[in-house]
Formats: structure tokens, C-alpha cells, sequence
């Protein structure tokens, strides 16, 4: 661990784990949010070059819970687009009626408006940077990873629902971070957040 001007970071192996992944209370609440992260903004989530293949080699066990919009905005665009940042995110379709907000091209939509992520309920893997939020990873010259906490207004409600419940970012999200960077990294994680914590 190191202290620089922005707080302790947490290096494990090529990774460096922002202070705030240890210190911030987290814990989706689904309940208030109804997954307007799927839902809100103007760009799609994140992708990795290789996830590209997977969506497309995957899209006949999941289309299917897709919305007929969802459906089109991947026919007329593909699998992925270029957002305004030169990032590759997943496709979004139009905007909602009486909204700016563009949702991603594979959600679902339940009976009560909620939203769900069409991929994940075919049971096929969803985009990493979706099961790592509220955490961004970003590439770092070298091939090392950052990682950092993304704090989004409509994820107040989660921020709160973590401190109720005293559960940290970290914590929240120990089967992704475990599924996508192994178990020793979460191990070794976990034992940097006790000790950071004291």
C-alpha cells in the first residue's frame, strides 16, 4: 500500500485499488432504483474487446428477453458502439418518450417498468463493468488496471443502503471482483481492507 495525493492505494500485482473501494459503503438497492443505471445517461456501459465475440456468439439464447427496440438497435448497430469518449460500450436504443435517457439495447423490461439485464437472465455473461459497478476499471499505461469507485447520483440510494447495513464497496462485490481477477486477488484484497480499516 502507498499514500499519495489521492489516498492510500491498494497495488496487487498490476492492479491498483483506489482507497474509496475499501472506504465506501455500498449495497444495490434495487428497490428505490428499479436498475435505472441501465436505464439513464446518453452511453452505453463499458466492454472489453473480448467481450465482443461472447455477446454476439450468445445473442440467440438472450434476444429473446429482449425488448423489440433492444432487438433493432443491435441489428442496425451491431454489438457495440463507439461513445463520444472513443470508448467501446454495448448499443443503446432510442430515447425514452419524454426523456434524453437512452437505455442499453439489452434490457428487459418487467411488468412494473423495472429493468433487468436480458444477457444475465439467459444466463449468460454480462459486460464486466456491469457486475464490478459501482467500480471502473480503467487501463493504465504499462497494462496495469485501476480501479476505482464511480459515484453516480441515481446510486445514492445504494451509497446509503451500505452504510445502513455496513457493507463496503469491496464487500458488496466479492463475486465479481473474484470471478474476474481470482480469488488470491480477492484474498489479498481483503486482507489490505482490514488492515486499511484497522
Amino acid at each position: 500500500m502507498g499514500k499519495g495525493q489521492f489516498g492510500t492505494i491498494i497495488q496487487i500485482g498490476d492492479i491498483l485499488v483506489s482507497e474509496d473501494v475499501v472506504t465506501e459503503y455500498f449495497a444495490c438497492d434495487y428497490g428505490t432504483c428499479c436498475g435505472a443505471c441501465c436505464i439513464v445517461g446518453d452511453s452505453g456501459a463499458p466492454l472489453d474487446e473480448s467481450e465482443l465475440e461472447p455477446l454476439e456468439r450468445d445473442y440467440p439464447a438472450y434476444c429473446g428477453f429482449m425488448t423489440a427496440e433492444g432487438r433493432a438497435a443491435v441489428d442496425a448497430k451491431g454489438f457495440f458502439e463507439v461513445d463520444r469518449d472513443n470508448d467501446i460500450v454495448t448499443p443503446l436504443m432510442p430515447p425514452l418518450a419524454d426523456t434524453q435517457d437512452c437505455p442499453c439495447a439489452f434490457c428487459h423490461f418487467g411488468a412494473a417498468g423495472e429493468c433487468l439485464c436480458a444477457v444475465e437472465m439467459a444466463g449468460c455473461t454480462k459486460p464486466v463493468s456491469c457486475s464490478l459497478y459501482p467500480i471502473r476499471v480503467t487501463k493504465l499505461t504499462g497494462g496495469g488496471l485501476a480501479l476505482n469507485v464511480h459515484h453516480w447520483d441515481i446510486c445514492r440510494p445504494a451509497f446509503e443502503k451500505g452504510e445502513r447495513e455496513g457493507i463496503r464497496v469491496w464487500q458488496f462485490l466479492r463475486n465479481p471482483l473474484t470471478k474476474a481477477f481470482g480469488e488470491d486477488f480477492y484474498a489479498a484484497l481483503d486482507a489490505a481492507a482490514i488492515h486499511l480499516l484497522g
